[in-house]
């Protein structure tokens, strides 16, 4: 009996990592990370809509207009082969959150989160539950997301001023595939906002924008 419970375990892993590696093969959408602790990772509402055009019409992806939302525990991120995250404040994983998303960038999931300034140091120390011995590099400026598309040879544009910092592309590897960037200092989504949002030189947006669209190109291929 209790090698046909192992067996069935076996199986139901099994087919679900098969399931998972389906979902990734054939979705081409991505969705926005739902997350707790109060922070408000619903922040610039026309950001993805407009990246999505933009990817759709230059990348030739075929990208739903409008992204759905998922939460960080809920087995619906494995549908997405792209999750976005953004916010300016506090953020907190559970430990059953960063088991389900450590699981999803493991299994081929990808995870771009854009600091709307101010999620930086909360960030940092829920990350260490999800990748507890693994911390966030800087991405190297010959890495493929910011040639794989449009050439970014100095590395991550500078959107929006702050703190009068660089812009800095950090990341998670594992197994050498890039599976979490986060990108600090740049404001992206700000850029990729209506025009009337931040009044950015519409050349500005066309960085971010095209930033946006490598990103999405290397989640999806890679």
């Amino acid at each position: 009996m209790k090698s046909s419970g192992l067996k069935s375990r076996k199986l139901t892993a099994t087919v679900l990592f098969i399931m998972i590696l389906t979902c990734f093969c054939y979705s081409q959408d991505l969705a926005v990370l739902k997350y707790k602790g109060g922070g408000d990772w619903y922040s610039n509402p026309t950001a993805l809509p407009n990246l999505i055009t933009f990817c759709n019409e230059n990348i030739k992806t075929k990208i739903s207009s409008q992204p759905q939302t998922v939460e960080t525990g809920s087995s619906d991120i494995f549908q997405y082969p792209l999750l976005h995250m953004t916010g300016h404040g506090n953020v907190f994983f559970s430990e059953d959150d960063a088991e389900n998303l450590r699981n999803y960038l493991i299994s081929g999931g990808f995870l771009h989160i854009d600091d709307n300034y101010g999620m930086a140091p909360f960030l940092k120390k829920e990350l260490k539950k999800v990748f507890p011995n693994t911390d966030m590099v800087e991405v190297p400026t010959n890495h493929p997301i910011f040639s794989i598309k449009y050439k970014f040879p100095n590395g991550l544009p500078k959107i929006h001023e702050h703190d009068g910092k660089r812009p800095q592309a950090l990341g998670v590897f594992h197994e050498d595939r890039l599976v979490l960037l986060f990108t600090f200092e740049s404001d992206l989504g700000d850029g990729w906002e209506d025009p009337e949002v931040h009044n950015d030189p519409e050349d500005v947006r066309l960085k971010a924008l095209k930033m946006g669209a490598n990103i999405v190109k290397y989640a999806f291929e890679n």
